[in-house]
């Protein structure tokens, strides 16, 4: 069985995932490249409002007991529904809630009748709390340089919008974020395409820990089967001009 790449800590809503000097992407607040020993996934209560971002994680990473600075996720759903996979040099941690979802529907078959929201609007959407949100964490024991980390990335976000279009007919939702780490002490990789090790690993890594995270966070209740039936959501309904590049 493979055991992972993370040591794992839970405690008052903040999930830890400790690998000490690992080299981190993150889509997150203050996203970006880091260097630290470790990565949170932070649960905000229900009802919270948005305020100083970074100093509310920093506060809650503090009060949990925690002395490891390192990129971060929120979510509305709570730590007790996220699973973790690991397979070969990859592991993934994952929580997912579908309150906010998105879609994006076939160009064909959108009323362009239909107005498009404002960018306001969809901005309200996106951060409306982070009441849901697929949040996904993602570290390889193989050392990656800053182009494969980038790659790495874009691998998580399509096999979670595989997996989740399989599962549900949503794309995602509107505030979710990823977070991917390597270990520069590591062998060293070059490519992580879905053909290799590392790829391949960590789209079965997603596939796996997103769909027992939802099987967690929906075993007693139903998720939203339309962005209409949800809280929160957006349909993406805008048509954009195509043209031959000249």
């Amino acid at each position: 069985m493979d055991e992972g790449i993370f040591e794992t800590t839970i405690t008052d809503g903040v999930l830890q995932a400790r690998r000490p000097h690992t080299d981190w992407l993150s889509t997150g607040v203050d996203g970006g490249r880091q260097h630290a020993d470790a990565a949170y996934n932070v649960t905000v209560p229900t009802g919270w409002e948005k305020t100083d971002l970074r100093a509310y994680i920093d506060r809650r990473v503090a009060d949990a007991g925690f002395d490891a600075d390192g990129p971060a996720l929120l979510t509305g759903v709570e730590q007790r529904h996220a699973r973790r996979a690991a397979l070969d040099p990859v592991e993934a941690i994952v929580t997912a809630g579908l309150s906010n979802p998105a879609t994006l529907p076939p160009r064909d078959s959108i009323d362009t009748s239909t107005p498009t929201p404002e960018s306001g609007d969809a901005e309200c959407n996106a951060d409306h709390g982070h009441p849901g949100t697929i949040n996904i964490i993602v570290g390889t024991s193989r050392a990656l340089p800053p182009a494969a980390l980038a790659s790495l990335l874009a691998s998580v976000v399509e096999a979670k919008t595989a997996t989740l279009a399989r599962r549900t007919g949503f794309t995602g939702t509107t505030s979710d974020a990823v977070i991917v780490g390597s270990d520069p002490d590591g062998e060293p990789t070059r490519f992580v395409g879905s053909a290799t090790a590392v790829g391949n690993a960590a789209r079965a890594c997603v596939r796996d820990g997103l769909t027992a995270a939802l099987d967690a966070r929906y075993q007693n209740e139903e998720h939203p089967e339309s962005v209409g039936d949800a809280d929160h959501g957006i349909e993406t309904t805008a048509t954009a001009t195509v043209s031959t590049p000249r």
